[in-house]
């Protein structure tokens, strides 16, 4: 549940300006009369009902930000007067792009630290078969080692399980850096939300 949804009114924004959901609503209902459309044949659209878009006209709460994307493109407004919730001339564009994508980032479905978590743990979870064989391995080497009266053995069983262990740190680093932050021309295909 989004903040949005919390409050059934308004957003707070990084700035600490609240942006009004209910102004939004107003505005997308001014929008969809404007056209001389009804909810429903909104709602057919942008794949929602007609109950969805009257919560979202009584500012209950916010369409998601693809569907915002669709109502902008089919009213012919940027997203940036719709989060606004009004027209805005060009002298104010910029002032309120920069408030807008500011309270957008704030309101960001997941946090970078939940993104990290959620990949590490992810990560550890299909790791765990691959972790209990290498320790398998390294408790025969260790059982091995002390059976022939070899130190050798038990340091290269010791130096080993060491070595993989930085070795697999490493990898889980990478992966989650991969993951949580995006590579450059790769696109994150899964995410927090099980997506993938």
């Amino acid at each position: 549940m989004t903040k949005s949804e919390k409050s059934g009114k308004m957003i707070e924004n990084f700035g600490g300006d609240p942006t009004d959901t209910v102004k939004i609503g107003k505005f997308i209902a001014q929008l969809r009369r404007e056209r001389g459309l009804t909810q429903t044949q909104l709602g057919e659209i942008v794949g929602a009902t007609n109950k969805t878009v009257s919560r979202w006209e009584t500012g209950t709460y916010m369409p998601p930000i693809d569907v915002m994307d669709i109502i902008s493109k089919e009213f012919g407004v940027s997203l940036n007067e719709l989060v606004a919730g009004e027209r805005i001339g060009p002298e104010a564009f910029r002032q309120t792009a920069e408030v807008n994508l500011k309270s957008a980032l704030e309101e960001s479905a997941f946090t970078l630290k939940e993104r990290v978590d959620y990949f590490s743990k992810r990560w550890e979870r299909s790791k765990l078969p691959l972790k209990i064989f290498l320790g398998a391995l390294y408790l025969a080497g260790m059982i091995w080692g002390i059976c022939i009266k070899s130190a050798a053995v038990v340091f290269a069983a010791t130096a080993l399980a060491f070595l993989a262990g930085i070795i697999l740190y490493n990898v889980k680093r990478a992966y989650v850096e991969r993951k949580a932050f995006g590579s450059p021309g790769m696109p994150v295909k899964d995410g927090p939300e099980g997506q993938g």
